[in-house]
């Protein structure tokens, strides 16, 4: 979701930003860990809008960043060479802003923190690790590298759920043209009809009979609900409401849970490789993972800071499973942390590729044999009761 954020930021006054956030709280502590005052929260409607709003290329911009500084040049050439590459007036912008920061001497990570809605906080957090090492090719390969790694699962997952969807669809679709425009036409031959006819197809003339007296009514009761529903999709807490149904369904919760997981840890392990403390690396991720998540990662950081692992510690909080907890210890013993978070990321990640790949394989075929027998049994009702009339004249 998109929030419009009236804030005042030190050096730049008041200003008005378009950030990406799963709630008006986390929209809230974007601008508030960039040091900035908020002012107004809206959310920002651009689904209706005929206004092109562009996100910044984030991943694009880091390749060729990488790129021109693996070739040798500086940041500064680098950032020149962009500006006048880039075609989009609004992410020119945003580089030659950048860029003229630069020139006045700040570091990269304060330029980057003047434009939170292209740069989120993880990304400024790994510049700024960066500046401590000078290595900033490798924080840029990481940052590209656990991005792409994210935006693969997410795809993923995207692309196995459409035909189920979309076989859905077509289903109900083609269920609704039959009862609405179909079964009416032949409720209408059969109203001279004396022979007894099964319940199921009385009931079935019934609904044609109900669908030519009441059409409009049926219709604007229709667009009323696909009003109502679209809107309580728009609201954050009907989709959080939503998201705790889903949870409840055990099957489905701890498949959710291991996907929020890999996530965890690959973002994890990508902030420790880069330098970052491990509490102030929780503290960030928080806000990626799912509401109810936060409370169990700030207690999981205040055990850390008492002195505990981190093992026992994600343990305590319910933050690892099985597989990943010894995987952490064996991370605590070789002092790797980082490389074996992002190997529990990528474990979780490849078990629920398994997942997926095994439930759409188990679904497909379901949802075909439920589509055929309801669309089939429509046409079977519609037609029996000229099978009852030949079998009679006969």
């Amino acid at each position: 979701m998109r929030y419009e954020v009236k804030a005042v930021i030190a050096e730049q006054g008041t200003v008005h930003l378009e950030l990406e956030a799963n709630s008006e709280e986390e929209a809230r502590r974007q601008v508030i860990d960039q040091g900035g005052k908020v002012l107004s929260v809206r959310r920002s409607f651009t689904g209706f809008s005929f206004k092109s709003t562009t996100r910044f290329p984030l991943i694009h911009f880091s390749q060729e960043l990488l790129s021109l500084l693996t070739a040798g040049l500086s940041l500064v050439e680098c950032l020149e060479t962009l500006v006048d590459k880039e075609q989009d007036a609004n992410n020119k912008k945003t580089i030659h802003d950048l860029l003229a920061r630069l020139y006045e001497g700040i570091t990269f990570s304060q330029a980057l923190e003047a434009h939170p809605q292209a740069f989120p906080m993880l990304y400024i957090a790994t510049i700024r690790a960066s500046e401590r090492t000078g290595d900033l090719v490798e924080a840029l390969t990481r940052f590209v590298t656990y991005q792409s790694q994210m935006d693969f699962v997410r795809k993923k997952l995207v692309g196995a759920s459409i035909y189920p969807v979309l076989l859905l669809v077509v289903g109900l679709l083609v269920s609704l043209f039959l009862l609405v425009f179909v079964v009416p036409k032949f409720s209408a031959i059969y109203d001279d009809m004396d022979s007894d006819l099964p319940w199921l197809s009385v009931l079935l003339i019934e609904w044609g009979h109900f669908v030519q007296e009441r059409g409009w009514e049926l219709t604007i009761f229709a667009i009323l609900f696909l009003a109502v529903f679209g809107y309580a999709v728009s609201r954050s807490s009907f989709r959080a409401y939503v998201m705790q149904l889903l949870w409840r369904i055990p099957a489905i919760g701890e498949r959710m849970r291991v996907y929020q997981l890999a996530r965890f840890y690959k973002t994890l392990g990508m902030l420790l490789r880069g330098g970052i403390p491990i509490t102030q690396a929780l503290e960030m991720v928080s806000g990626l993972l799912q509401s109810h998540f936060k409370p169990r990662i700030e207690a999981a950081a205040k055990l850390i800071r008492e002195g505990q692992t981190i093992s026992s510690a994600m343990e305590k909080e319910g933050l690892t499973t099985a597989v990943g907890n010894r995987m952490l210890r064996v991370g605590e013993r070789t002092g790797l942390m980082g490389d074996m978070m992002e190997r529990i990321g990528n474990f979780h990640d490849e078990e629920i590729a398994r997942w997926v790949e095994w439930t759409t394989k188990l679904i497909e075929p379901i949802l075909m044999a439920v589509i055929g027998i309801v669309i089939g049994g429509i046409i079977v009702l519609m037609y029996l009761p000229i099978f009852e009339l030949a079998g009679s004249i006969n």
